[in-house]
This record gives structure tokens, C-alpha cells and sequence, in this order.
């Protein structure tokens, strides 16, 4: 299982943003994106996770292995910590294990419900989603965001020792340094030509 990237081209709104991507990720490797606001990222992660489509190039990784967490932590407020893991682990039919509660810091928060949570109890809650789902390529946008310094490091432990370690891949748009043994990319020489043609009209969210 390797992700490879030929020669993308990606778009918002109908814009071009990025041109003349390339590049592969093999198991057990993450990818840090970089650049500053507004250069495409997000795009490149939507675009990657297949939830639009791309003005050029091709995106290739095992079929249904994939996910894309974003900002939205994904979470329903009547339900408690555990029902919220529970139902996501139902829909990709796999167990929910105690070693979820425990990488993510949530032990003691397993009868609480999501709503009461604070916003950085949200976002652990919505990253756990992460460990029960068992999809080996994640895509994933700003990932510690209302994380403390504390819980960063518990997320990047469980990204390097868990799913990394077990063969799986991410790719991470981040600010943050989260202390994983990974190449960076700087998206800023890919930026589409002001001039560029094209770009697909979806919808975007």
C-alpha cells in the first residue's frame, strides 16, 4: 500500500490553487504540508481523501482505506464519549477497544456527554474517531487545534507509534511541530499560475 501522487492539479471554488504535484508515500511514512494561509492545503487534503475532484493529475491509494479529518471535530452532543465512539466504530465494523480511551486521554470521560466536553475534550474526542475507524491513509487538516501542549504530544505519540508504526500513512497540514521523523513539503512553488485554465465547479465546503 503506497500513496502516489502524479503530476496534481488542484482548484477552489473553480480556481486553480496547486500545479504540478508529485510525490509517494509509502506504509508506515507520514508527509508534512506546508505554506502559508490560503495556499491550498485543505484543497490538496479534500482533493487526496477523493472528496473533489482534481483539474489534472492522479491520486492513487488501495480503495476505501482513506479518511480526511478536518476542523470539525464530527461529533454529536447527546450522545456520550463512548456512544460517539461507539457509532463510529459500528459504521466501519470494527471493535471498540479500551486503547482508544486511553491514547486519547478520555478514560475518565467515558459517561460524560460530548456536549458538556470543553473544546480541547471535543477535539481528543473527534481524533479518537481515528483510532477506531482502521483506515490506514489519513489526511489530516490543522489536527491539534484547541489541543494544549499536553495533548499534542499524546496525539503525535499515538500518530508515530500507533498508526504508524502498525504500516499506515498520514498526510498532515499543521503548524505545529509534532516531533515526527517525517519530510516536509512547502506547497508555495507548486502555487497554480494566475493564468491557469480550468478548475472543477464544485461545491466547496
Amino acid at each position: 500500500m503506497v500513496l502516489t501522487v502524479s503530476d496534481l492539479a488542484v482548484a477552489r471554488g473553480g480556481a486553480p490553487v496547486l500545479e504540478g504535484l508529485s510525490f509517494s508515500v509509502a506504509p508506515g511514512e507520514a508527509l508534512v504540508l506546508r505554506g502559508p494561509n490560503g495556499i491550498g492545503k485543505t484543497t490538496l487534503l479534500r482533493t487526496l481523501a477523493g472528496l473533489q475532484p482534481p483539474i489534472a493529475g492522479t491520486v492513487n491509494f488501495p480503495e476505501d482505506t482513506g479518511a480526511y479529518a478536518s476542523h470539525a471535530d464530527g461529533i454529536k452532543a447527546q450522545l456520550t464519549v463512548t456512544e460517539n465512539l461507539a457509532f463510529w466504530a459500528d459504521v466501519h465494523g470494527a471493535d471498540l477497544v479500551d486503547s482508544v480511551f486511553e491514547a486519547f486521554d478520555l478514560v475518565d470521560l467515558r459517561d460524560r456527554f460530548a456536549g458538556t466536553l470543553s473544546a480541547g475534550q471535543k477535539r481528543r474526542l473527534g481524533l479518537a474517531r481515528l483510532g477506531v475507524i482502521g483506515r490506514d491513509v489519513l489526511f489530516l487538516d490543522e489536527p491539534t487545534v484547541s489541543l494544549d501542549g499536553f495533548s499534542v504530544k499524546m496525539f503525535a505519540s499515538w500518530l508515530r507509534d500507533t498508526h504508524l508504526a502498525l504500516g499506515g500513512i498520514a498526510v498532515i497540514a499543521t503548524h505545529i511541530d509534532l516531533g515526527l521523523d517525517a519530510p516536509e513539503l512547502d506547497l508555495t512553488p507548486f502555487k497554480a499560475a494566475p493564468d491557469a485554465r480550468g478548475g472543477s465547479d464544485e461545491a466547496f465546503l
